[in-house]
Formats: C-alpha cells, sequence, structure tokens
C-alpha cells in the first residue's frame, strides 16, 4: 500500500491510563519488558512525585476526557507500599476524570503479597489484581527466574481473597523448558481450582534481549507439543466456562479485562513513568500520536515533568495505521467491522490490499459485517499480521 486517502475523520476513542512502576526484586530471563532490579535505597516517594509530575505534563493532551480505567504494570507493582497508591490514585482523581466503577489493575508479584498491602490497595481504589503465577510447578519456576513458588501463590491467592478482592486474574505460560503437556494442564487445572474471574495463558517467546534469547533452554517443547498445549489448555478453559475472547485472554461471563479491550480496540491510553508509551488521537491534527518516556528509571526520575522527560513523540503515518490497528484488532475473537476500522484510523478498508488478499487467500472471514481471523489465521496468527506491514 502506497499513501492510502484518508476518507472519514477521525472519533475520538475511550482513553486509559497506564502506570509503571520499573522496579523487580529480581530480573527474570524471560523477560523484556522495562524493568531493573531494586535499588537499596528505594525512591517511592520521589518515583511518585515523578509520575505525578509527569501526568501534569500529558494533561494539556487528554483535557477534559475521562479515564476509563487504569492499569499499574511493571516491573512489579506490588514492591509500592498501599500508601504510596493512595497518594498516586489520589494525584490522578485531583488532575483527570476517572470514571465510576473503572477498572483499576495492579500487577502482583506472589512473592511480594502481603494482607495489609491488599486491603490498602482495595482502600486507595484498586479493584483488580492481576498475580503473575506463570507455573505452579517449582521446578518451572526456577527455571523462569521466579522468586515465589506454587504454595506460595496459592497462599497469596488466598490472602487477596481474604482481604476482600474480587476480581484477579492469573498469568500461565506455556510450552516451558522441559514441560510435557501433562504438566501444562496441571498448571491451568490448578489455576481453575482457585476460581479466578480471568486467566491469561501465554506461549513462552524468546524475546530480543533477554538471557533466554542469548542462550536460549535445549528442552523447550517442539511447535507441534506447543500446539498440542495450546490446544488441550483452551479446552479445559472453555469446559470450566471460561470465554476465551482474545489470543490469550480468558475470562468468567462479564469479567473480560476492560483495560486490554481498550488496546486490543484500538482505543488511545496515556502513559506515565520510566519508559512507558502512550497512543492519542488528535482530533484537531487528524492525526494519532504515539509518546514513549525516558525509560532508565534514574534518567526518568532527573528529568520528569520537563520537556526532556519525553524520549520520542512520532506522528503515525497513514501507511502505518492499517498494521498498528491490525496488530491489535486481530487478537480480538470478536472481530471488527470496516466502520470500525475507519473510525479509528480514517482510512478506507477497501484501500488496504493486504485485507483484500488475507480474505482471498483464507487467513480472514467477514461474516455479518464482522471481519476476523479464519481457523487457519488464528493458528498462523503471527504470519497474518505480518501482511500488513507497510512497504
Amino acid at each position: 500500500m502506497n499513501s492510502p486517502m484518508q476518507i472519514s475523520p477521525l472519533s475520538l476513542p475511550p482513553l486509559a491510563l497506564y502506570i509503571h512502576l520499573p522496579w523487580c526484586v529480581s530480573k527474570c530471563p524471560y523477560c523484556d519488558f522495562n524493568s531493573h532490579q531494586r535499588p537499596e535505597i528505594w525512591p517511592e516517594d520521589a518515583y511518585v512525585d515523578a509520575l505525578l509530575a509527569d501526568l501534569e505534563q500529558d494533561l494539556p493532551r487528554v483535557w477534559g476526557r475521562p479515564i476509563v480505567s487504569i492499569f499499574f504494570g511493571g516491573g512489579t507493582p506490588s514492591l509500592f507500599s498501599a500508601r504510596a497508591i493512595t497518594r498516586l490514585l489520589d494525584g490522578v482523581r485531583a488532575r483527570l476524570r476517572v470514571r465510576p466503577h473503572a477498572e483499576i489493575t495492579l500487577e502482583t508479584n506472589p512473592g511480594t503479597a502481603e494482607f495489609d498491602r491488599f486491603e490498602g490497595y482495595l482502600a486507595a481504589g484498586v479493584n483488580r489484581i492481576s498475580f503473575g503465577v506463570q507455573s505452579f510447578a517449582d521446578a518451572q519456576l526456577k527455571r523462569l527466574g521466579r522468586i515465589h513458588d506454587g504454595q506460595q501463590a496459592q497462599r497469596a491467592y488466598a490472602m487477596a481473597r481474604a482481604a476482600g478482592v474480587s476480581n484477579i486474574n492469573l498469568d500461565l505460560m506455556y510450552a516451558l523448558p522441559g514441560q510435557d503437556l501433562s504438566a501444562a494442564l496441571d498448571d491451568v487445572k490448578r489455576a481453575i481450582d482457585l476460581a479466578p474471574e480471568h486467566i491469561s495463558h501465554y506461549h513462552l517467546t524468546m524475546e530480543p534481549n533477554t538471557v533466554f534469547a542469548a542462550k536460549p533452554p535445549a528442552d523447550l517443547p517442539d511447535e507441534d507439543l506447543a500446539w498440542d498445549m495450546q490446544e488441550g489448555c483452551q479446552g479445559m478453559l472453555a469446559e470450566a466456562g471460561f470465554e476465551h475472547y482474545e489470543v490469550s485472554a480468558y475470562a468468567r461471563p462479564g469479567m473480560r479485562c476492560q483495560h486490554n479491550l481498550n488496546y486490543w480496540r484500538f482505543g488511545d491510553y496515556l502513559g506515565i513513568g520510566a519508559g512507558a508509551h502512550g497512543k492519542l488521537t488528535d482530533m484537531d491534527q487528524q492525526q494519532i500520536v504515539r509518546l514513549a518516556k525516558q525509560k532508565h528509571p534514574r534518567l526518568y526520575l532527573a528529568c520528569a515533568g520537563q520537556p526532556a522527560s519525553l524520549q520520542t513523540l512520532d506522528v503515525l503515518p497513514a501507511r502505518q495505521l492499517p498494521f498498528d490497528y491490525m496488530l491489535n484488532a486481530l487478537r480480538l475473537h470478536e472481530g471488527f467491522s470496516r466502520e470500525d476500522f475507519a473510525a479509528r484510523t480514517g482510512l478506507d478498508s477497501a484501500q488496504v490490499p493486504a485485507l483484500s488478499k488475507a480474505l482471498a487467500d483464507g487467513l480472514m472471514e467477514e461474516q455479518a459485517q464482522v471481519l476476523r481471523p479464519s481457523p487457519l489465521g488464528a493458528r498462523f496468527l503471527n504470519d497474518l499480521m505480518a501482511r500488513f506491514l507497510p512497504d
């Protein structure tokens, strides 16, 4: 696709807020997120000050728009005290209009879980906890560099429930080093037995610039075994009543992750914190911009709230928009309409040759005015997404 014509005005999508808390107890060998080992001198208060200064600087870009969800990601957000999270959320509410009952998620490492903190997080307004369990098998957790074991994961879950948390996600990974089909299924069974509202089930991947990428484990499952794990676990989750609504996401009825849905539907989001990214629709200029903040925590702390804290600010060219849209929308099982595509990108889907070709090749299907990957396209989703890369 050369230079597609903008055929309709952009519509203003929902706006979410992502808050990045970049420190961990230790760095996992598979992790490519912007995370750093916790320093000996813990700059908790200084970092909250920096986040609020960062938000102040972004306010003119989103003034008057309500926030539909907030997500604390990391790193390990649960290293932060309830007092710090309270001060931060109070500061957010003083500067932005947060919708009543907005979903507010805080990622938690089971190895850092404390009962009093869960009570404090709830009192601050957090209403969803996402546990990075990854596996319940101690040997697997050790290979993954996790600081918790299977029993700690179960205890952390029980503490959260006892504190009153009513919306919990469990992150699990499969295709782990040395893992067989029965072990992958056992992890899912143990997660289901805990009765969470949501389960995220990811294939372990060798991400660039990670320890595993530099030295991949020799005993990773092959593609056929990984596929058997995926299908077997999907069947088990479906039988337990979890809706498979996105490639790696499964939810009880009415409990989909609203924050992630906004990403996948190509909504807008502010990102504050070291290395945080944002995507915003500029209605005046009829363009979409992506922003990124300074990545290293030390540098971020030094310049938050100043122009130097903004590492990049890029306007998405029209030729890039189909790929950016499809990279998100193709993950959702609900699909999307041509009207959705036009409203979010300002482009005519009929002028996207890759879409017509994917339909013709049977990698996508269109039924009742809804476009989505076909079963074949879903199996080879990365290849399908790559078709939309700009020339």
